[in-house]
């Protein structure tokens, strides 16, 4: 019997097929995240090093490159057949994230602004437990980070009192 490994189910469930563009998404960065991987979609590739590169500069560069090269490989194990092929020339995963946020982008807007309204709406009912409101609360905040709002954190914890 094989160990269980949560990054094979958690991709093996949630391929992209288009409609689910959100709900992959979000699975993916928690993905990128646990493999330490995500950085690589905010960072820019250190410049390819030369002869006169020291040892630091040229580890950086395989580093980035190799991380790289591993969400690339879990981005496209996460899709649908079609979609690898369409993105398979696509050389980063910076790239082919972008792609996707094209193709698919106004399912993330309109979930954004659902998710906002659902955050803005959401009173504590009296006699919850606060613990079960600031949990939900959380939860909104952080699917809204994942589809792209940036709300600082004083403004987070204004928010969920």
């Amino acid at each position: 019997m094989s160990p269980f490994n949560p990054i094979s189910t958690i991709l093996g469930q949630n391929k992209l097929e288009g409609s689910n563009y959100v709900d992959w998404r979000r699975n993916l960065d928690i993905v990128l995240t646990a493999e330490e991987y995500k950085f690589v979609l905010h960072e820019e590739c250190p410049l390819k090093p030369n002869e006169q590169s020291s040892d630091e500069d040229k580890l950086a560069y395989q580093k980035w490159r190799k991380v790289d090269e591993m969400a690339r490989c879990y981005i496209m194990a996460s899709m649908s057949n079609v979609l690898q092929h369409q993105h398979q020339a696509m050389l980063s995963a910076f790239e082919i994230l972008e792609n996707l946020k094209q193709m698919f982008g106004d399912q993330g807007r309109s979930a954004k602004q659902t998710a906002m309204r659902t955050l803005m709406n959401t009173k504590m009912v009296e006699g919850t437990p606060v613990r079960d409101h600031v949990l939900k609360m959380i939860g909104l905040l952080n699917e809204l980070e994942v589809l792209g709002a940036e709300i600082d954190n004083d403004s987070q914890v204004e928010m969920i009192l």
